[in-house]
């Protein structure tokens, strides 16, 4: 693990008992627990981390691309591809179109093997384990909604990948350019194609409907810009001319193309957020939020799964 401690550390043994992740906070008072765990600290700092490693920097900047994360990407195009293959069906209500859960029931059934094209035959206990972040990431196949839950579901998946080694330091930037932005891609066609639901919106008073990590990394991208303030986020302009350098820009794009009438109105929160002088102060105040909103809510939180890569017991000092 490259994130919170010394760098250079071997990567589990293939020894290492891993299990299947089950959910472990069932209660509000629980939530204290999730708090004191390793799997929080761990999780916050592949968060921070990945924060501090995309800033200042343009999707289009080079980066290094390495084998585990064209695999992944393959494994999202595959995802894609499934999409395309089960077309949304006739049926009386307009949202939550039940072909959703013909294209999670694939997801569901080839989850091991599309881990095991991407994680060496060597590691290949971690499969299942690791497998189940994945099936988590995509929404729920019940309610056909999703939130950021779910999105907070695939960083897991990331992050187990970086604590077995399949990723590593330098893949940091690519993590959230290459990889994270084609899930995003992926879940954006998921919600317009089966018009799913938001999971726990809190409607105009939420940040995002569906997500919430792009606009920190998106945010973090824009620290310092020579000339993009965030009063330009609500620049139709600036957005249009932007949007495919910077992750919190095609944020914007897609809440316009989803939502109608004024953006003061649909999405009030981020209007709030435009009149905040620097991305610098943006990106402190949104992580801030994120910890409130999502990691520090029950209902997003009871659905989250812990086994050894990212464990329920106390943090551990050392």
């Amino acid at each position: 693990m490259w994130w919170g401690e010394r760098e250079g550390r071997e990567a589990p043994p293939a020894t290492q008992n891993f299990i299947i992740p089950k959910k472990e906070i069932h209660t509000v008072p629980d939530m204290g627990k999730w708090k004191r765990s390793q799997a929080y600290a761990d999780y916050i700092g592949f968060i921070l981390t990945l924060n501090e490693g995309v800033k200042g920097k343009k999707l289009t900047f080079e980066y290094k691309v390495s084998e585990a994360i064209e695999k992944l990407v393959a494994l999202l195009n595959t995802l894609d591809r499934w999409i395309d293959e089960t077309p949304p069906v006739d049926q009386p209500s307009r949202f939550g179109n039940k072909a959703y859960r013909t294209w999670y029931a694939k997801l569901d059934e080839e989850a091991e093997n599309l881990v095991a094209t991407v994680v060496p035959t060597h590691l290949a206990a971690a499969v299942p384990e690791v497998a189940v972040y994945l099936k988590e990431s995509v929404g729920n196949s019940t309610r056909i909604d999703y939130g950021t839950g779910h999105e907070a579901a695939f960083a897991a998946f990331l992050c187990c990948l970086c604590k077995i080694g399949v990723l590593r330091v330098d893949d940091q930037i690519a993590i959230v350019f290459k990889v994270f932005n084609r899930y995003l891609e992926v879940m954006r066609k998921l919600q317009k194609t089966y018009r799913m639901e938001p999971a726990g919106s809190q409607g105009v008073w939420g940040l995002d409907d569906f997500q919430f990590l792009p606009f920190i990394w998106g945010s973090s991208q824009l620290i310092d810009h020579p000339y993009l303030e965030p009063r330009h986020f609500v620049d139709e302009k600036a957005v249009n001319e932007n949007h495919k350098d910077y992750m919190f820009l095609e944020c914007i794009l897609f809440i316009t193309e989803m939502k109608t009438g004024p953006f003061a109105e649909h999405s009030n929160q981020l209007w709030n957020i435009s009149a905040v002088p620097s991305w610098s102060k943006v990106n402190q105040g949104l992580i801030r939020m994120y910890k409130a909103e999502c990691l520090e809510k029950f209902p997003v939180i009871q659905h989250f799964k812990f086994g050894s890569l990212l464990p329920i017991h106390p943090v551990t000092s050392g």
